[in-house]
């Protein structure tokens, strides 16, 4: 995989993980646990990141899915932050869906 890409991605991450959090309300919730892999392409296991982590007050499990141009899966990553759901933002010739959750521990281990 590309240095540059991966960079990219890593710089494309934050900017969600700083943008995404104006579109949460503020409340008070219990900590969810939720399972995070940081890189995870299409058919295979987690390539780096496997785990679990507690999400904050503020933060809830997210997955995201970055897609080619032509639709089809390119990888995806899994974690606690700050998120809101959202489809098809588009970055260079790639598509990011997010999805978000708070509903019980790793919820987010199968969407």
């Amino acid at each position: 995989m590309n240095k540059s890409l991966l960079l990219e991605l890593l710089i494309l991450l934050c900017c969600f993980r700083v943008l995404s959090g104006s579109f949460l309300k503020h409340e008070p919730t219990i900590t969810i646990r939720c399972r995070t892999c940081h890189i995870q392409f299409p058919r295979e296991e987690c390539f780096t990141g496997r785990g679990v982590c507690a999400a904050k007050s503020d933060e809830a499990c997210v997955t995201g899915r970055i897609f080619k141009g032509d639709g089809s899966p390119f990888l995806s990553f899994k974690g606690c932050q700050k998120c809101a759901n959202v489809n098809g933002i588009k970055w260079s010739n790639y598509s990011v869906n997010l999805r978000c959750c708070k509903g019980y521990n790793l919820c987010n281990e199968n969407i």
